[in-house]
Protein backbone atom coordinates (compact mmCIF):
# COMPACT_ATOMS: atom_id res chain seq x y z
CA UNK A 1 0.00 0.00 0.00
CA UNK A 2 1.38 3.39 -1.01
CA UNK A 3 2.10 6.02 1.63
CA UNK A 4 0.64 9.49 1.26
CA UNK A 5 1.66 12.79 2.81
CA UNK A 6 -0.38 13.71 5.89
CA UNK A 7 -3.20 16.04 4.91
CA UNK A 8 -3.43 14.67 1.38
CA UNK A 9 -6.71 14.96 -0.51
CA UNK A 10 -7.36 11.81 -2.54
CA UNK A 11 -9.43 12.26 -5.69
CA UNK A 12 -11.05 9.11 -7.07
CA UNK A 13 -12.44 8.84 -10.59
CA UNK A 14 -11.80 9.07 -14.29
CA UNK A 15 -9.06 10.70 -16.34
CA UNK A 16 -9.81 11.07 -20.03
CA UNK A 17 -9.00 13.04 -23.14
CA UNK A 18 -11.38 15.80 -24.23
CA UNK A 19 -11.47 16.19 -27.99
CA UNK A 20 -12.79 19.72 -28.43
CA UNK A 21 -14.65 20.85 -31.53
CA UNK A 22 -13.16 24.31 -32.01
CA UNK A 23 -15.20 25.50 -34.99
CA UNK A 24 -12.17 26.88 -36.85
CA UNK A 25 -9.62 25.62 -39.38
CA UNK A 26 -8.10 23.34 -36.71
CA UNK A 27 -11.38 21.56 -35.98
CA UNK A 28 -10.39 19.28 -33.11
CA UNK A 29 -8.08 19.89 -30.17
CA UNK A 30 -7.24 17.15 -27.65
CA UNK A 31 -6.82 18.13 -24.00
CA UNK A 32 -6.50 16.19 -20.72
CA UNK A 33 -9.79 16.10 -18.82
CA UNK A 34 -12.27 14.14 -16.76
CA UNK A 35 -14.04 15.75 -13.79
CA UNK A 36 -12.13 14.08 -10.90
CA UNK A 37 -8.83 14.41 -12.77
CA UNK A 38 -9.53 18.13 -13.27
CA UNK A 39 -10.29 18.50 -9.55
CA UNK A 40 -6.95 16.88 -8.71
CA UNK A 41 -5.10 19.18 -11.12
CA UNK A 42 -6.86 22.20 -9.65
CA UNK A 43 -5.99 21.26 -6.07
CA UNK A 44 -2.35 20.63 -6.94
CA UNK A 45 -2.08 24.03 -8.62
CA UNK A 46 -3.53 25.55 -5.46
CA UNK A 47 -0.61 23.87 -3.63
CA UNK A 48 -2.67 21.26 -1.81
CA UNK A 49 -1.11 17.80 -1.44
CA UNK A 50 -3.31 15.68 -3.69
CA UNK A 51 -3.21 12.11 -4.90
CA UNK A 52 -5.22 11.06 -7.94
CA UNK A 53 -6.76 7.60 -7.68
CA UNK A 54 -7.39 6.59 -11.27
CA UNK A 55 -6.99 3.71 -13.69
CA UNK A 56 -4.45 5.16 -16.12
CA UNK A 57 -3.81 3.41 -19.40
CA UNK A 58 -0.35 2.92 -20.86
CA UNK A 59 -1.53 3.88 -24.33
CA UNK A 60 -0.25 7.20 -25.78
CA UNK A 61 -3.23 9.14 -24.40
CA UNK A 62 -2.62 7.70 -20.95
CA UNK A 63 0.97 8.92 -21.16
CA UNK A 64 -0.33 12.43 -21.88
CA UNK A 65 -2.57 12.24 -18.81
CA UNK A 66 0.28 11.06 -16.58
CA UNK A 67 2.67 13.78 -17.73
CA UNK A 68 0.10 16.55 -17.41
CA UNK A 69 -0.76 15.48 -13.85
CA UNK A 70 2.87 15.23 -12.81
CA UNK A 71 3.69 18.67 -14.24
CA UNK A 72 0.94 20.13 -12.07
CA UNK A 73 2.26 18.34 -8.96
CA UNK A 74 -0.34 15.57 -8.64
CA UNK A 75 0.83 12.40 -6.89
CA UNK A 76 -0.02 9.29 -8.93
CA UNK A 77 1.20 6.64 -6.48
CA UNK A 78 -2.38 5.52 -5.74
CA UNK A 79 -3.31 5.18 -9.41
CA UNK A 80 -3.56 1.83 -11.18
CA UNK A 81 -1.60 0.83 -14.27
CA UNK A 82 -4.44 -0.22 -16.55
CA UNK A 83 -4.23 -2.34 -19.70
CA UNK A 84 -7.43 -0.98 -21.24
CA UNK A 85 -7.53 2.08 -23.50
CA UNK A 86 -8.03 5.68 -22.38
CA UNK A 87 -11.54 7.12 -22.41
CA UNK A 88 -12.21 9.87 -24.96
CA UNK A 89 -14.92 12.55 -24.79
CA UNK A 90 -16.09 14.74 -27.67
CA UNK A 91 -16.71 18.27 -26.41
CA UNK A 92 -18.95 20.51 -28.49
CA UNK A 93 -18.87 24.19 -27.56
CA UNK A 94 -22.19 25.97 -28.00
CA UNK A 95 -22.43 28.61 -30.68
CA UNK A 96 -23.83 31.06 -28.13
CA UNK A 97 -21.55 33.51 -26.38
CA UNK A 98 -21.79 31.76 -23.01
CA UNK A 99 -19.15 29.18 -23.96
CA UNK A 100 -21.20 26.28 -22.59
CA UNK A 101 -20.16 22.75 -23.51
CA UNK A 102 -21.90 19.49 -24.42
CA UNK A 103 -20.17 16.13 -23.99
CA UNK A 104 -20.33 12.74 -25.69
CA UNK A 105 -18.24 9.87 -24.37
CA UNK A 106 -16.70 6.69 -25.73
CA UNK A 107 -16.61 4.49 -22.62
CA UNK A 108 -17.03 0.90 -23.83
CA UNK A 109 -14.17 -1.22 -22.48
CA UNK A 110 -12.04 1.75 -21.44
CA UNK A 111 -9.79 1.89 -18.39
CA UNK A 112 -11.62 4.28 -16.08
CA UNK A 113 -14.64 2.17 -15.16
CA UNK A 114 -13.25 -1.28 -14.36
CA UNK A 115 -12.39 -0.80 -10.70
CA UNK A 116 -12.10 -3.81 -8.42
CA UNK A 117 -12.18 -4.00 -4.63
CA UNK A 118 -8.58 -5.22 -4.64
CA UNK A 119 -7.39 -2.17 -6.59
CA UNK A 120 -9.26 0.26 -4.36
CA UNK A 121 -7.89 -1.33 -1.21
CA UNK A 122 -4.72 0.68 -1.96
CA UNK A 123 -6.54 3.89 -0.94
CA UNK A 124 -5.20 4.26 2.62
CA UNK A 125 -7.12 4.69 5.83
CA UNK A 126 -4.41 6.96 7.23
CA UNK A 127 -2.84 10.22 6.12
CA UNK A 128 -5.83 11.50 4.17
CA UNK A 129 -7.54 14.78 4.99
CA UNK A 130 -10.35 14.21 2.49
CA UNK A 131 -11.58 11.97 -0.28
CA UNK A 132 -13.34 13.42 -3.31
CA UNK A 133 -15.25 11.16 -5.70
CA UNK A 134 -18.04 11.32 -8.23
CA UNK A 135 -18.76 11.73 -11.93
CA UNK A 136 -18.73 8.82 -14.39
CA UNK A 137 -16.69 6.36 -12.32
CA UNK A 138 -19.20 6.59 -9.45
CA UNK A 139 -22.16 5.45 -11.54
CA UNK A 140 -20.85 3.51 -14.56
CA UNK A 141 -20.50 -0.29 -14.33
CA UNK A 142 -18.69 -2.55 -13.88
CA UNK A 143 -16.59 -0.67 -11.29
CA UNK A 144 -19.13 1.68 -9.70
CA UNK A 145 -20.15 -0.67 -6.90
CA UNK A 146 -16.51 -1.15 -5.87
CA UNK A 147 -16.06 2.64 -5.77
CA UNK A 148 -19.04 3.11 -3.47
CA UNK A 149 -17.90 0.32 -1.18
CA UNK A 150 -14.47 1.90 -0.71
CA UNK A 151 -15.91 5.35 -0.11
CA UNK A 152 -18.30 3.91 2.47
CA UNK A 153 -15.38 2.30 4.29
CA UNK A 154 -13.57 5.66 4.55
CA UNK A 155 -16.48 7.95 5.39
CA UNK A 156 -16.12 7.84 9.15
CA UNK A 157 -12.41 8.67 9.01
CA UNK A 158 -12.08 11.50 6.48
CA UNK A 159 -14.20 14.23 4.95
CA UNK A 160 -15.86 12.88 1.81
CA UNK A 161 -16.93 15.22 -0.99
CA UNK A 162 -19.04 14.23 -3.98
CA UNK A 163 -20.00 15.70 -7.35
CA UNK A 164 -22.49 13.53 -9.30
CA UNK A 165 -21.66 15.37 -12.55
CA UNK A 166 -24.71 14.13 -14.46
CA UNK A 167 -24.24 13.14 -18.11
CA UNK A 168 -27.62 12.43 -19.76
CA UNK A 169 -25.93 10.90 -22.81
CA UNK A 170 -24.64 8.12 -20.55
CA UNK A 171 -27.63 8.06 -18.18
CA UNK A 172 -30.67 7.90 -20.47
CA UNK A 173 -32.84 6.32 -17.75
CA UNK A 174 -33.59 9.28 -15.52
CA UNK A 175 -35.17 7.19 -12.76
CA UNK A 176 -32.18 4.84 -12.58
CA UNK A 177 -29.74 7.76 -12.63
CA UNK A 178 -31.58 9.47 -9.79
CA UNK A 179 -31.59 6.27 -7.72
CA UNK A 180 -27.88 5.76 -8.32
CA UNK A 181 -27.00 9.27 -7.21
CA UNK A 182 -29.28 9.10 -4.18
CA UNK A 183 -27.45 5.92 -3.20
CA UNK A 184 -24.13 7.81 -3.23
CA UNK A 185 -25.32 10.92 -1.38
CA UNK A 186 -25.35 9.35 2.12
CA UNK A 187 -21.64 8.59 1.73
CA UNK A 188 -20.68 12.27 1.40
CA UNK A 189 -20.31 15.07 3.91
CA UNK A 190 -19.99 17.77 1.23
CA UNK A 191 -21.82 17.70 -2.11
CA UNK A 192 -21.33 20.04 -5.06
CA UNK A 193 -23.81 19.95 -7.91
CA UNK A 194 -25.28 22.30 -10.52
CA UNK A 195 -28.78 23.54 -11.18
CA UNK A 196 -28.51 21.85 -14.60
CA UNK A 197 -27.84 18.47 -12.95
CA UNK A 198 -30.80 18.92 -10.64
CA UNK A 199 -33.08 20.06 -13.46
CA UNK A 200 -32.35 16.91 -15.43
CA UNK A 201 -32.65 14.55 -12.45
CA UNK A 202 -35.82 16.19 -11.07
CA UNK A 203 -37.74 17.92 -13.89
CA UNK A 204 -39.82 20.92 -12.79
CA UNK A 205 -38.51 20.72 -9.20
CA UNK A 206 -37.02 23.70 -7.39
CA UNK A 207 -33.24 23.34 -7.09
CA UNK A 208 -33.15 24.71 -3.53
CA UNK A 209 -35.84 22.27 -2.41
CA UNK A 210 -33.91 19.36 -3.91
CA UNK A 211 -30.70 20.52 -2.20
CA UNK A 212 -32.52 20.62 1.14
CA UNK A 213 -33.91 17.13 0.53
CA UNK A 214 -30.38 15.89 -0.18
CA UNK A 215 -29.30 17.17 3.26
CA UNK A 216 -31.81 14.77 4.78
CA UNK A 217 -30.00 11.86 3.11
CA UNK A 218 -26.76 12.47 5.01
CA UNK A 219 -24.58 15.31 3.66
CA UNK A 220 -23.94 18.28 5.94
CA UNK A 221 -23.27 20.79 3.14
CA UNK A 222 -24.81 20.88 -0.34
CA UNK A 223 -23.53 23.55 -2.73
CA UNK A 224 -25.44 24.27 -5.94
CA UNK A 225 -23.79 26.26 -8.72
CA UNK A 226 -26.28 28.26 -10.78
CA UNK A 227 -24.34 29.54 -13.77
CA UNK A 228 -24.70 33.29 -14.08
CA UNK A 229 -26.70 33.45 -10.86
CA UNK A 230 -23.77 32.40 -8.67
CA UNK A 231 -23.88 29.63 -6.07
CA UNK A 232 -25.83 28.60 -2.98
CA UNK A 233 -24.59 26.71 0.09
CA UNK A 234 -27.23 24.74 1.97
CA UNK A 235 -26.82 23.42 5.52
CA UNK A 236 -29.25 22.36 8.22
CA UNK A 237 -29.10 25.95 9.51
CA UNK A 238 -30.14 27.63 6.26
CA UNK A 239 -28.57 28.87 3.04
CA UNK A 240 -25.91 31.31 1.87
CA UNK A 241 -25.80 32.85 -1.62
CA UNK A 242 -22.97 34.53 -3.44
CA UNK A 243 -22.69 35.93 -7.01
CA UNK A 244 -20.34 34.83 -9.76
CA UNK A 245 -17.06 36.58 -10.50
CA UNK A 246 -17.60 39.13 -13.32
CA UNK A 247 -15.27 37.89 -16.04
CA UNK A 248 -15.14 37.50 -19.81
CA UNK A 249 -15.88 33.84 -20.57
CA UNK A 250 -13.79 31.91 -23.10
CA UNK A 251 -15.60 28.63 -22.41
CA UNK A 252 -17.02 26.73 -19.44
CA UNK A 253 -15.02 23.50 -19.89
CA UNK A 254 -13.86 22.42 -16.44
CA UNK A 255 -15.66 25.26 -14.65
CA UNK A 256 -17.54 23.03 -12.24
CA UNK A 257 -14.41 21.03 -11.48
CA UNK A 258 -12.45 24.23 -10.81
CA UNK A 259 -15.22 25.36 -8.46
CA UNK A 260 -14.93 22.01 -6.64
CA UNK A 261 -11.17 22.45 -6.29
CA UNK A 262 -11.67 25.97 -4.98
CA UNK A 263 -14.34 24.78 -2.56
CA UNK A 264 -12.08 22.13 -1.04
CA UNK A 265 -9.15 24.56 -0.98
CA UNK A 266 -11.23 27.12 0.91
CA UNK A 267 -12.43 24.50 3.39
CA UNK A 268 -8.80 23.52 3.99
CA UNK A 269 -7.83 27.16 4.60
CA UNK A 270 -10.49 27.39 7.32
CA UNK A 271 -9.75 24.03 8.97
CA UNK A 272 -13.13 22.66 7.89
CA UNK A 273 -11.88 19.51 6.18
CA UNK A 274 -13.18 17.07 8.74
CA UNK A 275 -16.57 15.43 9.25
CA UNK A 276 -19.05 17.74 10.96
CA UNK A 277 -17.09 20.97 10.49
CA UNK A 278 -18.36 22.32 7.15
CA UNK A 279 -22.00 21.97 8.07
CA UNK A 280 -21.48 23.90 11.29
CA UNK A 281 -19.65 26.84 9.68
CA UNK A 282 -21.32 30.25 9.96
CA UNK A 283 -22.81 32.23 7.10
CA UNK A 284 -19.83 34.57 6.75
CA UNK A 285 -17.42 31.64 6.54
CA UNK A 286 -19.52 29.78 3.98
CA UNK A 287 -19.92 32.97 1.99
CA UNK A 288 -16.16 33.40 1.85
CA UNK A 289 -15.81 29.76 0.77
CA UNK A 290 -18.23 30.33 -2.11
CA UNK A 291 -16.44 33.52 -3.19
CA UNK A 292 -13.09 31.72 -3.26
CA UNK A 293 -14.51 28.82 -5.27
CA UNK A 294 -16.14 31.26 -7.69
CA UNK A 295 -12.81 33.02 -8.22
CA UNK A 296 -11.07 29.74 -9.09
CA UNK A 297 -13.90 28.82 -11.49
CA UNK A 298 -14.04 32.30 -12.98
CA UNK A 299 -10.36 32.38 -13.87
CA UNK A 300 -10.74 28.93 -15.45
CA UNK A 301 -13.66 30.18 -17.56
CA UNK A 302 -11.59 33.14 -18.76
CA UNK A 303 -9.34 30.83 -20.79
CA UNK A 304 -9.89 27.90 -23.09
CA UNK A 305 -10.32 24.40 -21.72
CA UNK A 306 -9.95 22.93 -18.25
CA UNK A 307 -6.98 25.07 -17.22
CA UNK A 308 -7.40 25.93 -13.52
CA UNK A 309 -5.28 28.66 -11.93
CA UNK A 310 -2.26 28.37 -9.69
CA UNK A 311 -2.31 29.95 -6.24
CA UNK A 312 -0.06 32.78 -7.40
CA UNK A 313 -2.65 33.70 -10.03
CA UNK A 314 -5.37 34.03 -7.39
CA UNK A 315 -3.18 36.40 -5.41
CA UNK A 316 -2.42 38.44 -8.54
CA UNK A 317 -6.11 38.64 -9.42
CA UNK A 318 -7.10 39.78 -5.93
CA UNK A 319 -4.49 42.53 -6.03
CA UNK A 320 -5.88 44.08 -9.24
Amino acid sequence: MADVTDGTIAVLGEALIDVVETGDDDPRLARPGGSPYNVAIGLARLERPVSFVGRLSHDPLGTILRRHAERSGVDLSLSVDAHETTTVALVELAAESDGSARYRFGVDGTADFRWTDAELAAVPTHGLAALHFGSLASWLPPGDDAVLRRVAALREQVLVSYDPNVRPHLQPNRTAARARIERALPLAHVVKTSDEDIAWLYPDADADEIARSWLELGPELVVVTRGGEGSVAHTADGEVRRPILPIEVADTVGAGDAFMSGLLDALCDRDLVRPGAAGAAGDDVLGAVLVHAALVAGITCSRAGANPPRRSELAAHRST
